[in-house]
């Protein structure tokens, strides 16, 4: 980066929330799981109870250093990179994630991207993000919309974090088309 940053926009979600978000995001053993903007491990704890392999993404060294002492002897690889530029896994992955509001664009599109592996993401986003995704006016939705179905799962309150966030927030569902053809078949 060649700017250095020093504001840390960072939404602690609350450790209840963050296992409904787990839970409703379907994760089973074995799937691989990107936490972005893991913080201090909210969802991260709740994803390896549920015997998912997470690679969590934290920007700010303090909070990574402590993601690493937390989880040392867990199935976690925790990464020191910004949340908008992680390269991708070239396997099959999901992604749960409280990221940052202010990356949230950046890393849906890369999401996204052409080539992603992405399965599914649950991710907390701004309410008016969520409903722009949805519609179809995402920044190009014209080449992911064939690929990717997206839908607002829960809304989640205020309260649901610290310090609260100044809008409404809901989680953002993106689902490749191919993996929800293949749920309906069966």
């Amino acid at each position: 980066m060649s700017e250095q940053r020093t504001r840390w926009g960072w939404h602690r979600l609350d450790s209840q929330w963050a296992e409904r978000l787990v839970e409703d995001a379907g994760v089973h053993p074995g799937d691989l799981v990107l936490d972005v903007g893991a913080g201090s491990g909210a969802l991260t704890a709740p994803l390896l109870q549920r015997g998912a392999r997470v690679i969590a993404f934290e920007l700010h060294p303090t909070r990574a250093q402590e993601l690493r002492c937390k989880f040392a002897d867990a199935n976690v690889v925790v990464v020191r990179a910004d949340g908008g530029d992680i390269r991708l896994p070239r396997r099959p992955f999901r992604v749960v994630a409280n990221p940052p509001f202010a990356i949230s664009v950046a890393l849906l599109r890369r999401l996204t991207a052409s080539g992603s592996r992405l399965e599914r993401a649950d991710v907390i986003v701004p309410w008016h993000l969520a409903e722009r995704w949805v519609s179809g006016k995402a920044p190009g939705s014209g080449r992911w919309n064939e690929e990717y179905y997206c839908s607002v799962g829960r809304p989640l309150p205020r309260s649901a974090f610290t310090p609260p966030p100044p809008n409404g927030v809901a989680v953002l569902i993106i689902q490749r088309r191919a993996t929800l053809e293949r749920r309906w078949r069966i």
